[in-house]
């Protein structure tokens, strides 16, 4: 099986949107309301980042733990975090993360998200319509993938034809090369499972990945006082204990912001990770990750069941709290 497979972007809608790779040139559908693009030349660019990234305010809409690193100095310095998402297509929608509404791609959405919550960090954006190889920058590195690749459910993941894009995050999640924080999906299923009749084949490709972790949604920032519940829409790590063992929930309160989906919450994981960089300076990305994982909390989530919020909820805080990781 090569080429034969869809990629689509988690978005605002709730819904799986889907948008061709270059290898399957089809016609575009007018319902289908974001991250829709086409093939073509590589455009693998460092786009321009808007102003929010230098807005060094914590929002309604993040954990109080965010601003607590940034006080302490920790605001992903020294860690690049490329997001691999839509940059070019037509597509846009509305939303708001603090700073007044804009109108924007999915891919400048996801970016935007990630540089608030990690000002520090250098972003790189990879248009995903590409299917070119995603290149690493020298030092500690973290991938966003707020999108699936879905294809007819049956086959195992030896039967497809990666495109370099896609062969290469999986390359890098294998050997442990960056952090890939991988939104886990909108469809209240189980990581990997069937949809309509389809799988999302990247998250079947990552799973036992050293360095990748699904991020689903909690419908708001979890506290022990007020916990939080799963998101609808969220899909869960369900009874696999790989996906389990590697599978973080963050809030996604679009309540505020009008930007609901799993898509919203793995920009949140990218900028944590990157922030846990900037502290942990000589740390491995396995590391990175383990300290993420390791360090979530059960005690902020309604009726807390691993088959549900794997690890549990992400907590910042904790995993900043030791002196070293390894």
């Amino acid at each position: 099986m090569s080429g034969n497979f869809w990629k689509f972007g988690i978005a605002a809608a709730l819904v799986l949107l889907p948008a061709s790779i270059a290898l399957a040139q089809d016609a575009l559908d007018a319902d289908q309301t974001a991250a829709l693009c086409h093939g073509g030349g590589s455009i693998c660019v460092s786009a321009k980042i808007p102003a929010a990234r230098t807005t060094l305010a914590v929002q309604s809409w993040m954990s109080p733990d965010v601003g607590a690193a940034w006080a302490a100095g920790y605001k992903g310095q020294g860690v690049t975090i490329t997001i691999v998402d839509d940059f070019s297509s037509s597509s846009r929608f509305s939303g708001n993360f603090g700073i007044g509404t804009q109108y924007q791609r999915h891919g400048e959405w996801t970016r935007e998200e990630a540089s608030m919550i990690a000002p520090s960090a250098t972003i790189r954006s990879k248009d995903f319509s590409t299917g070119s190889a995603v290149s690493l920058a020298s030092g500690r590195n973290v991938l966003n993938l707020s999108y699936g690749m879905y294809a007819t459910a049956g086959y195992g993941v030896n039967q497809i034809g990666w495109a370099p894009e896609e062969k290469s995050i999986i390359s890098y999640a294998t050997w442990g090369s960056a952090v890939v924080s991988k939104a886990a999906g909108n469809d209240s299923v189980a990581v990997g499972g069937v949809t309509g009749g389809q799988q999302d084949y990247l998250d079947l490709a990552l799973i036992g990945k050293p360095t990748a972790i699904f991020v689903g949604a909690l419908s708001t920032n979890g506290t022990t006082s007020n916990k939080a519940q799963l998101a609808w829409y969220s899909n869960y790590a369900g009874s696999n204990t790989a996906v389990q063992s590697h599978f973080l929930v963050v809030g996604v309160e679009g309540n505020k912001t009008g930007l609901y989906g799993t898509s919203f919450a793995a920009p949140i994981i990218s900028g944590y990770a990157a922030i846990i960089g900037s502290k942990f300076t000589s740390a491995t990305p396995v590391q990175i990750t383990n300290d993420l994982l390791n360090t979530a909390r059960t005690d902020t989530l309604v009726n807390y069941n691993p088959a549900v919020y794997g690890k549990g909820e992400a907590s910042l805080s904790r995993a900043l709290a030791p002196v070293a990781i390894h």
